[in-house]
């Protein structure tokens, strides 16, 4: 069985100097900060974890082995509406670390990964009528 080509033009490298920069900003958002440091103590394993999420959506490479869904779901803080945010900003270190057409094409994708995690969220965060509660 041959490898598959990556989805975009990147290296693990880039891979690895977004998500470290992205948690860099993560942990002074005043809002998205709190809710990841209820977590996350040891920030440089979290980041491999999550570069090798993206080295296998993006590379192929298969050393990601988590559930994201099943993270966010559990996390208990983690609510519908910040993902707005946490995708707008993500977007902004994709463009200013990234050449245009890679942080095109990985901002693509970490919004339809994002809808997905997103419509996971909501599905568990009804309130006793079955609606979703859009927090």
């Amino acid at each position: 069985m041959t490898a598959q080509p990556p989805r975009f033009d990147i290296t693990r490298d880039e891979i690895e100097h977004v998500v470290a920069t992205f948690y860099a900003a993560i942990r002074e958002h005043p809002g998205l900060g709190p809710v990841f440091a209820a977590h996350i103590s040891d920030w440089p394993p979290h980041e491999a974890k999550v570069a090798a999420f993206w080295a296998n959506a993006i590379l192929n490479e298969r050393s990601y082995d988590g559930n994201p869904l099943l993270v966010h779901r559990q996390a208990g803080n983690v609510h519908p509406g910040m993902f707005e945010t946490w995708l707008g900003l993500f977007d902004r270190v994709l463009t200013r670390e990234l050449r245009a057409d890679q942080a095109a094409a990985w901002s693509a994708l970490a919004h339809r990964i994002g809808r997905s995690l997103r419509a996971g969220v909501v599905e568990k965060v009804k309130n006793s009528d079955g609606i979703p509660m859009l927090r």
